[in-house]
């Protein structure tokens, strides 16, 4: 049998692809290896909305929202101390939301069934397969080959595909991360609101940074869901050899943090799960976005924001799925020539536009001098000028002091500051 659109991976960038053309009149099937689509999809919880009104406004009706976000929080975190930033939006702002990546997914599985694309699950791709001419013609899996006159890659981080047709090589370890979440759920909505200090339905985003990763380029997160919170540790996987905590252990040391501890007690482990995250964004993109018969989308592009505090993975997918989805509508042939629309679609658009606007961010947060620095400073200069004893401190001594005992240079976390502001 062969399709218009044969799109490998169901995750938003895949799906959100097949939704489009499939409601063109397109004959789209969706691949994916996991048992149902999202299966296989990890982040942290947060989906931000604004490009979502654009790309895909199906999502204000009937989405799956658990909590709109309305605190932002930002803590730099020791053995012993916390430093936290909190913003408090007390309108009813509907800008971002939480929700387990596997229930948007779902829903957006179902807007693509309901357009008439074809979704097969427990399926592996092999290889891309490629006429005499290099031209891609369809996707192998085992000894079986599916036809499409187009085929978009939406494989995900772990570009396997692209490796193997030459397009991309194997991954560098500072180009990735690796996540690691659990979901803990409470007894009921209020016991985590009374604990993390939300109102009803209100929703949480929060950023750690220094001890959940030993210091190292990289952070915790906690979001809340409905009756439960995602929290989990990212770090970059070239500094795995430097942990003294195995990567899969980090998490539980997080948890335990006396600042934590309490407010998780008492909830129990719902899920638990393992992510590759491409920090690099937009300095891990293959050479291009299109070639003969073959689009690339979401993360096997690196279309994946990351500026410390904000990651933004699944509005740039979503864009980006529909992008390719015009591209094709709008292309003559499947040809590289007539697909290169695609890429100035995306020059076009914020997705691009972001990515090269942050594109030296992924430097400077794989610099390890900054997570160490300004969380050891930042937390011993405010306990020295909060803690009153013979000598109430200014601003500048408490500073000084932090910077001894610590050995942390001020002029260097200052220069850092100055890079942060400039690159983030």
């Amino acid at each position: 049998m062969k399709f218009d659109v044969a799109i490998v991976g169901a995750g938003p960038a895949g799906l959100a692809a097949a939704y489009r053309l499939a409601s063109s009149g397109f004959k789209v099937v969706v691949l994916e290896r996991g048992r149902e689509p999202g299966a296989k999809e990890l982040y942290g919880g947060r989906i931000y909305a604004y490009w979502l009104d654009k790309y895909l406004p199906e999502f204000r009706k009937d989405a799956p929202v658990d909590r709109w976000v309305r605190k932002e929080r930002v803590s730099f975190l020791t053995e012993d101390k916390a430093l936290t930033v909190e913003l408090a939006i007390t309108q009813k702002e509907k800008t971002s939301f939480v929700v387990p990546l596997v229930s948007f997914v779902s829903w957006l599985s179902k807007l693509v069934q309901g357009a008439g694309a074809k979704i097969v699950t427990e399926v592996t791709v092999d290889a891309l397969v490629k006429d005499e001419k290099g031209k891609i013609t369809g996707v192998r899996s085992g000894s079986d080959v599916l036809q499409a006159e187009y085929v978009i890659d939406a494989e995900g981080v772990n570009r396997l595909l692209l490796e193997r047709a030459g397009i991309v090589k194997k991954l560098e370890p500072e180009l990735v991360a690796v996540g690691v979440k659990e979901v803990l759920k409470f007894e009921n909505k209020k016991v985590l609101e009374e604990r993390l200090g939300l109102d009803e339905d209100e929703g949480l985003a929060w950023a750690l940074a220094g001890y959940p990763t030993e210091y190292l380029p990289g952070g915790g997160f906690i979001y809340t869901y409905k009756d439960s919170l995602a929290l989990g540790v990212v770090v970059y996987l070239k500094n795995w050899e430097k942990l003294k905590t195995p990567v899969y252990d980090l998490i539980e040391k997080f948890r335990l943090h006396p600042y934590i501890a309490p407010l998780v007690k008492g909830a129990t482990l719902q899920e638990y799960g393992g992510h590759m995250t491409p920090v690099a964004g937009i300095n891990m993109s293959p050479p291009r976005y299109y070639y003969d018969g073959l689009l690339i989308v979401g993360d096997a592009a690196g279309f994946l924001l990351h500026t410390g505090v904000l990651i933004r993975g699944v509005d740039f997918a979503i864009a980006s799925g529909v992008l390719a989805a015009e591209a094709i509508k709008e292309a003559r042939s499947p040809s590289a020539e007539d697909l290169a629309i695609y890429e100035k679609k995306l020059r076009e658009s914020f997705v691009l536009q972001q990515l090269e606007k942050f594109r030296s961010a992924d430097r400077l947060l794989g610099d390890e001098s900054l997570f160490r620095d300004l969380t050891l400073l930042s937390t011993e200069a405010a306990y020295r000028y909060f803690n009153i004893d013979h000598n109430q401190r200014t601003m500048f001594e408490a500073v000084r002091e932090a910077s001894k005992k610590t050995r942390v240079s001020v002029l260097k976390t200052m220069i850092n500051m100055i890079r942060m502001l400039r690159s983030l």
